[in-house]
């Protein structure tokens, strides 16, 4: 599937091709919808590169909530561990 971007939207975005395609990956990253993997290809960088972009932006690479820290307790528990 392509997606077309009208000149027009891009004119707006003061946006180059290639800097509204990393804008548009690391939302989606953000957001949970791409894996870093799929969002990385979307914005066609190496997978380092879209990390680094990543550490720049000050987007965490995980997402650790109180639900997994949760579970992570209940797991430890159940081995003994605590």
């Amino acid at each position: 599937m392509s997606v077309v971007i009208s000149d027009e939207i891009l004119q707006a975005s003061q946006l180059s091709p290639s800097e509204f395609r990393q804008e548009i990956a690391l939302h989606l990253f953000q957001t949970g919808r791409l894996t870093l993997r799929y969002a990385s290809q979307l914005a066609d960088l190496h997978p380092n590169a879209f990390r680094q972009l990543l550490k720049q932006r000050n987007i965490p690479l995980y997402c650790y909530d109180v639900e997994d820290f949760e579970l992570d307790l209940k797991n430890l528990r159940e081995l003994g561990r605590l």
